[in-house]
Formats: structure tokens, sequence, C-alpha cells
């Protein structure tokens, strides 16, 4: 039985982190294996607070060790990790990915390098950005920032198109193979733009932006989780591309049709793989 793992937060209420990622997978048909580094009762915009923990240092690990255990770090098709409650988190991640390779060389690593956004700025510990810079993002075959978390990797201000595409191409020297910009928010004020860099050139991808009066949590792990699952199905980063976009635009559409603030998944299931895609990338560099 092959699965996919994914390491990232939970929340018991709504849909963020593997909330928003692990049905989605499943919907795609994979086993998923869900690993929380951190579980709180609802994600953190709510003015009301939330509650829960960070999953304690050495955890993962000997999760991790259970696995092995029962032979099943072979059988691992991929690892997506996201938002990491403190550094030791992302040692430990780091180290059970290395594990993991010893034994399953062609296992994908897609990093989700969660620091933070245009709104609410840097809401991760300088450790973790350190770690996920130096040691996480490098170890990955893809990544899958949003501009400002691009922007915090490579140091680049990115304030127009060709800003994003250095950008992107100093993610690219860092080691993964495929760069994913889950937003560019600069681009425009009435679509939703997004940019992928490959070994092959960069794409830009449109769609309308859709308006929220309390913005929607969790688009950019279900972004994340729907591009895994779609590379490994298709074998096409471009495919992937294209059919990640227009699901999460579906789901992002049903649920302003029903006029709620946490992401409508499965109410929107079926658009997680009907294949109708209406919009299309345009590749806009060649190399």
């Amino acid at each position: 039985m092959r699965g996919v793992i994914s390491i990232q937060s939970h929340v018991v209420y709504g849909c963020a982190g593997n909330s928003a990622a692990v049905f989605p997978l499943q919907r795609l048909g994979f086993n998923v294996w869900p690993i929380n580094t951190v579980q709180f009762s609802n994600h953190t915009q709510y003015k009301q607070g939330w509650t829960g923990t960070v999953l304690a240092k050495g955890e993962i690990t000997s999760l991790f060790n259970g696995l092995d255990n029962i032979n099943v770090l072979p059988n691992i098709s991929a690892v997506i990790s996201g938002y990491l409650g403190d550094a030791n988190q992302a040692s430990e991640i780091l180290d059970n990915i290395q594990r993991i390779k010893t034994v399953n060389p062609n296992c994908l690593y897609v990093c989700d390098p969660v620091m933070g956004d245009e709104n609410k700025g840097c809401f991760v510990t300088d450790d973790v950005a350190e770690m996920l810079c130096k040691y996480l993002i490098p170890a990955a075959q893809v990544i899958t920032p949003n501009q400002f978390e691009l922007s915090q990797i490579t140091g680049i201000a990115i304030n127009d198109l060709d800003s994003a595409i250095a950008a992107c191409v100093k993610a690219r020297a860092m080691g993964p193979s495929i760069v994913l910009v889950k937003h560019l928010h600069y681009k425009s004020f009435s679509n939703y733009s997004m940019l992928m860099a490959t070994e092959e050139g960069v794409y830009l991808i449109e769609r309308p932006l859709i308006d929220f009066s309390i913005p929607v949590i969790g688009v950019g792990d279900l972004t994340t989780s729907l591009f895994t699952g779609n590379l490994l199905k298709t074998k096409s980063p471009i495919e992937a591309f294209e059919r990640t976009n227009q699901s999460v635009y579906d789901i992002v559409s049903k649920t302003k049709a029903l006029a709620e603030r946490e992401l409508q998944i499965i109410a929107a299931q079926d658009y997680i793989s009907d294949g109708k895609i209406e919009h299309f990338a345009s590749k806009i560099v060649s190399y």
C-alpha cells in the first residue's frame, strides 16, 4: 500500500493544514497518513481565539520510528510539510526525509514554506524561518510559497512579473526543481495569479479573484495538497498546475456561493477530480 505523508497543522473545526489537505488527496485516490505539527480547535484568525498544543519535541521522529518498524518507509510516494510549530520539528522532518530517501530515493518531498503573508507579515519564529530557508527548501523537489514567502526565501523584493520570475529562478537554484508560487498578490485586483517555474520554463495562470469580507484560510494548504496529488497522478507539472488551479477556484467559488467562511471542500468535492479545465497556463519564459 503506497501513500502520502502530510506533516502540517490540524484544526478540529474548519479547513486549514491537514484539515484542508488530507481529504482532497484521498479524493484523488491516495492513501494519506497525516502527522499534525499542531492541533488547534480552529484556525488562528477567529477573533475569539483558539486552543490547542504543539506536537512535542521528538514525536515526529517517534512516529517515523513506528512506521519504519512496520516497513512503511519504502511505500511513501510523497511527503508534504507545511506549518511548523517550532524549529525542532524542522530538524526532525529533515532527518526523516533523509531516512526515507535512503530506502526510497524516488519519494517526492514537497515543502510548503509557511512563514506568513502580505497582510500578517511573518508569523513564525526566526529559527523556523532559518530552518526552512537553509535546510528544508534545499532538500525539497517542490516548494509552494506565496509571494511574501518567496521574497523571504530569496531576498528579492517582488513588485512586478520580472522580479517574481527572478525570485523563482533564484529559488530553483537553491535545490527544488519546481517552484509553485501560490499567489502573486501584486499582479491584479481582479484576477488571482499563480506562477510556476520548472526546468523547462516559467508559467503563469490566472483565474477570477473571489472576494470575501473575511479572508478564507487554508487555500494555500489546499493548493499544495492538490498539486502534489495531481503531480503524482499525471507526472506533468503543467497539467498538475492547471488541474490544481481549476479545483481550487471551483472550491472557493462554492464556498462563496454558500456564504461560508471555511472552505467547503466536502460540498465541492466533485470539483477535485472532474477533469474540466477552464483556465490554462501560459508559458512566459522558455529555457
